[in-house]
């Protein structure tokens, strides 16, 4: 597993191994070449690996940042819907083969593998793709969601390079983008775990970079998750819009098409 190319605007935080981490989390987070910590730093933010996994964490603070599919907000999500609004943005009925070009901590992804499809996730960060990857593993151990997280597949690295070199062997239907907000100027509004790691993955990839290249391989369509009241993605007016009370999904045409059947 190769690492992408250096895009990230902030310093890449360290691990810091617990004496209760277990040998398989020590392997997971060894495979991502992160720098390690004798001791908890003083500043900062850095990866907290115990028995439980692996933790996104800030010095002197005690929230964590952690990907759990079986809990939380992805449970919630699984249990009592919330995923209405994306399933008809990638036209779920049709059973769309799905790329997640911006994957981050893989809630979109898990969602849209609640709803019976298969996902290809993308992430380009050392930190984050390591917290993923945990999640992943944890998930799949989980009798009640472990047929979810079969049909996750994670990539580790630059968006853009992977749907060119992966579409040359199969493009899908759908490509689906939530890039980075910008960070909001009142950051006690932000939660604690977004602020975390808004300071961790920091600037977004390149819009315009980014849109093209999905254009250039999507099927079907390109799905693209913005704030309700947002600015279009690189400026770019979508074809039509499913928009929710706080989130709302432009869809863009592909460059090249294919109808069903083709």
């Amino acid at each position: 597993m190769s690492a992408p190319k250096d895009l990230h605007t902030h310093a890449i935080p360290a691990v810091y191994f617990s004496d209760t981490a277990t040998e398989h989390v020590r392997l997971l987070v060894q495979q991502f070449k992160l720098p390690t910590l004798t001791c908890p730093p003083d500043s900062g933010e850095y990866l907290f690996a115990d028995a439980e996994g692996v933790s996104l964490c800030r010095a002197g603070e005690k929230g964590r940042v952690r990907v759990d599919f079986g809990g939380g907000a992805a449970q919630y999500r699984r249990t009592k819907g919330g995923g209405e609004l994306i399933a008809k943005a990638v036209n779920h009925t049709a059973k769309p083969t799905v790329w997640d070009c911006t994957g981050g901590l893989g809630r979109d992804s898990f969602v849209l593998a609640s709803l019976g499809l298969n996902v290809q996730t993308f992430e380009q960060h050392p930190a984050v793709v390591c917290l993923l990857a945990d999640g992943l593993e944890r998930a799949l151990q989980d009798p009640e969601i472990q047929d979810i997280a079969r049909r996750i597949a994670f990539h580790y690295g630059d968006a853009v390079e992977l749907m060119q070199e992966l579409a040359a062997q199969s493009r899908p239907d759908i490509v689906y983008l939530d890039p980075m907000y910008p960070e909001r100027q009142k950051s006690a509004a932000v939660k604690k775990e977004m602020a975390y790691f808004h300071s961790v993955v920091g600037a977004a990839q390149e819009e315009a970079e980014l849109l093209a290249a999905a254009r250039a391989v999507a099927k079907k369509r390109v799905v693209v998750k913005r704030p309700r009241l947002g600015e279009f993605f690189n400026g770019e007016k979508p074809a039509y819009q499913y928009t929710g009370k706080s989130t709302r999904f432009d869809v863009y045409l592909p460059d090249h098409p294919v109808k069903d059947g083709e």
